[in-house]
């Protein structure tokens, strides 16, 4: 999960960023209430996998991350976000714990193998009591030309602009595997980060609900009126819920 957690920091740089904060927040609201209406659920805990703005989104909740650098944990402290931190290792202490699992930015893509990623589902369906709310980009359907770079995402804040840039580099051999960076550049300080190589691998939407459903859920959806678009990226992504 260590390439999770170092993507989550650029996410973190894109969030601190921009003056657009609150219409971030708000469109992730709309996203995790929209899920809670349509499965009927009263959700007292949330557990968020890595750094995302899903974690401003409903404070009356209790809180815990995963998958989070340091650079993340200060941050959220310093924003006077109560949460608790269990580290990846742990994960599996905390059997049917959270009613609620946020993994998005395609968290599931994160790994070398099949086998892992089935690791992966497994792990966070153990954890859940509810529901996991995840995103993907629909890869079986998947223009050519999106395969080598993601949509361009600029940032601003008071005429500061930030520029992130994820391009993928695909393996000749294997066609489902491939390295991903993500570069932020700072226009002003004429400045550029460099997060990666992250090892990425396809998630079919047939292939995530056969993993969810070997794992105990009961159900699999990928919600037609609902996209999700992340901090360091403009492309869209498709808003799956996997229910318990």
């Amino acid at each position: 999960m260590l390439d999770f957690i170092q993507a989550g920091d650029a996410s973190l740089i894109a969030f601190k960023n921009t003056d657009r904060r609150l219409e971030v927040i708000a469109k992730k609201q709309d996203i995790l209430t929209e899920i809670e209406q349509y499965y009927n659920l009263a959700t007292t805990s949330i557990l968020f996998v890595g750094f995302n703005s899903f974690i401003f989104a409903d404070l009356t909740k209790t809180i815990a991350i995963t998958c989070a650098s340091d650079s993340v944990l200060l941050y959220l402290k310093s924003q006077n976000i109560k949460f608790q931190h269990i580290p990846e290792a742990e994960l599996i202490n905390y059997r049917k714990q959270f009613n609620i699992v946020v993994a998005v930015d395609e968290f599931f893509t994160y790994a070398e193998s099949d086998e892992a990623q089935r690791n992966l589902v497994t792990v966070l369906c153990n954890v859940a009591t509810n529901c996991i709310i995840t995103t993907l980009r629909d890869y079986k359907n998947q223009d050519y030309r999106d395969r080598e770079f993601s949509q361009p995402a600029v940032v601003n804040n008071a005429g500061d602009k930030t520029i992130f840039l994820e391009y993928h580099n695909w393996d000749q051999q294997d066609r489902t595997s491939w390295t991903s960076n993500t570069y932020s550049i700072d226009q002003t300080k004429n400045k550029m980060i460099t997060y990666g190589p992250f090892a990425r691998r396809t998630m079919y939407f047939k292939q995530l609900a056969k993993f969810s459903i070997d794992a105990g859920a009961t159900s699999f959806l990928v919600h037609k009126n609902l996209m999700y678009k992340g901090l360091t990226r403009k492309s869209y992504e498709h808003v799956i819920s996997v229910k318990f």
